[in-house]
């Protein structure tokens, strides 16, 4: 594997990470790179299962940690503590991100690639463009699947006309029904019943740091808020396991109902303070509903972060 360039996403990975890591595999491949392989660093969902699955295509290898001077691509994530173990020390080649740039630096200059899209496979999607590639089928399914995850099928506040005009595209390549697979693929990531509290606060997590204070703003997708608050008592205990055994100021996780558009947070912790004056609301029962909030990274993150 040390002979190979990993390309690989963020901690927890949500399906943006994995799809954008095999595309980018793909598409470097096309430019005569051969020597690339698209790695996780963590448990697939139940949703990017569904997508893999309906493709035939085997998960990526599983890795926890990268060796000194181990070349990488990062896609959909730059921060430090959001990807491998040793990422300090690695060489890392390339970014391509639609999110903050925070807690990154590197000894050497790197092709960085940086849009404010809904999704990193918009900006991969633009790559194939500009270089003059043919997008095959399952390549383009791969960046739709994306695309629909991230903005929740167009409907969330981050999908921009990129994104928009990305998906026509490649729904017209892959020459399926866009709309109802995608409604398909995004509740097949809402069976959360056979995962435990632990496993769930975890499915798709972001650990931060501002100036010292760590959060964690965790998110999972539902169909019925309602059914998910049944287990509030054991989240809550995995919550606070998971603030005593890292050391975390806040931990909030948002239960977002894909269908209506809204979600219900928990917040625990000594800085929920921060959440409330984020949302303008009382915590009640260590919770709160944010009506027409489906965003973490446009709604919910910077809310928080700048009352932290």
């Amino acid at each position: 594997m040390e002979n190979n360039v990993l390309i690989f996403g963020h901690k927890n990975p949500d399906t943006d990470s994995i799809c954008s890591g095999l595309v980018k595999e793909r598409l470097n491949k096309k430019l005569g790179k051969e020597n690339c392989k698209a790695v996780r660093l963590g448990k697939l969902n139940k949703e990017t299962k569904f997508i893999l699955d309906y493709l035939k295509l085997e998960e990526p290898e599983l890795i926890e940690s990268v060796n000194e001077g181990q070349e990488v691509i990062l896609v959909d994530h730059n921060e430090f503590n959001q990807s491998a173990e040793g990422i300090n020390k690695a060489k890392i080649l390339e970014v391509v991100d639609h999110h903050r740039i925070a807690n990154f630096e590197t000894s050497e200059p790197l092709y960085y690639t940086a849009r404010p899209y809904g999704c990193t496979s918009t900006i991969l999607f633009e790559e194939y463009k500009v270089k003059g590639l043919e997008i095959s089928k399952e390549e383009a399914l791969l960046m739709a699947s994306s695309i629909i995850s991230d903005t929740l099928l167009l409907k969330s506040p981050t999908t921009t006309e990129y994104d928009k005009k990305a998906l026509e595209e490649l729904e017209k390549i892959v020459g399926i029904d866009i709309k109802e697979y995608g409604l398909e693929m995004l509740k097949a990531g809402t069976d959360l019943n056979d995962f435990s509290a632990e496993e769930l606060i975890s499915l798709d997590a972001k650990s931060l740091d501002k100036n010292g204070t760590k959060f964690v703003i965790a998110q999972v997708n539902t169909v019925s808020i309602e059914d998910v608050l049944k287990r509030q008592e054991e989240l809550e205990k995995a919550i606070n396991e998971e603030i005593t055994s890292k050391g975390l100021e806040l931990f909030v996780l948002a239960i977002t109902d894909i269908l209506n558009s809204n979600s219900e947070i928990i917040a625990l912790g000594n800085k929920v303070e921060a959440v409330e004056k984020a949302f303008n609301k009382k915590l009640e029962n260590n919770r709160a509903f944010l009506e027409g909030v489906v965003s973490r990274k446009k709604q919910i993150l910077p809310n928080i972060d700048k009352n932290i």
